[in-house]
């Protein structure tokens, strides 16, 4: 009887194995295939080529220096805030840190659209400033609103990790540190900062990736002005329908991924920058 006893976690676990091959594995094998071949079906190299052209190399360029300013701008954003909320005491559930989680709860799109209508030349900030007898400013269409939009976005990815790891550090440890004579340079520097570097791998990571790839944001806040890779991208499934080299591009942004991906595997073995 044993031998056709049904293990009731298999089960359970089928939906979440449904999920993964539909909605993760299958798309990933499309977009190999078409990333790997022309028109015709044919094998090619080409698509993944078209990478050195030097329209798609300025894009990739330019994508990699806003993702890296919006990652670096995040990050010293965040700590700060993260070590306010810990030296606070609040736990996970306090309304303090509930804010910074609810913005994930809304769709991504939206947001973007309420930046917009801050920074807008017509927007709220800058009728403000005419009703207050102050020169406006024009933001949008610039590499500023990309960033400060990306930013907005993807700020929560930083802190919640930094937040998660620090509130784990041992005061123990801490104040060890302080009784042999460390101040509180030398205790953030060689204690706290060290602790926290998966945190920081986790949220980098965490903020790096989406903004790599991302194009709504630059394209409602960029004003069509601002040509990033993921644009590029996103134009050839919706605009030119030549699916073969948006994949073989999105092949290309893949390879960072997975490089992103494996630096958060050795520096966060044990996913503490990443368990809520």
């Amino acid at each position: 009887m044993n031998k056709f006893k049904v293990n009731t976690k298999s089960l359970l676990a089928g939906p979440y194995l449904v999920w993964m091959i539909g909605f993760t594995v299958i798309p990933l094998l499309m977009i190999g295939w078409y990333g790997l071949t022309d028109r015709e079906g044919s094998f090619t190299l080409a698509n993944i080529a078209a990478i050195a052209d030097a329209d798609h190399l300025e894009a990739l360029g330019l994508s990699l220096l806003l993702s890296l300013a919006c990652t670096i701008v995040c990050l010293l954003i965040a700590y700060p805030l993260a070590m306010i909320l810990k030296a606070s005491g609040m736990g996970k559930g306090a309304f303090v840190v509930f804010i910074f989680i609810l913005p994930m709860w809304m769709n991504s799109l939206l947001r973007t659209y309420a930046w917009l209508n801050l920074l807008d030349d017509g927007g709220i900030l800058n009728q403000i400033l005419s009703a207050l007898g102050l020169p406006s400013f024009s933001v949008v269409g610039t590499n500023l609103a990309v960033v400060s939009g990306m930013v907005y976005n993807y700020l929560p990815f930083m802190v919640l990790p930094l937040y998660n790891v620090l509130v784990k550090i041992d005061e123990n440890v801490i104040n060890a540190a302080r009784d042999l004579g460390a101040n509180s340079f030398q205790v953030f520097y060689k204690v706290v900062l060290p602790l926290s570097f998966p945190g920081i791998v986790s949220g980098v990571t965490m903020v790096f990736v989406p903004s790599l790839t991302t194009f709504a944001v630059s394209d409602l806040l960029g004003a069509r002005k601002i040509l990033l890779i993921g644009n590029i991208i996103e134009q050839e499934f919706s605009t030119a329908s030549n699916w073969n080299l948006g994949s073989g591009l999105s092949l290309v942004l893949m390879v960072f991924i997975l490089i992103s991906m494996a630096l958060l595997d050795r520096y966060d073995k044990n996913g503490e920058g990443t368990s809520f």
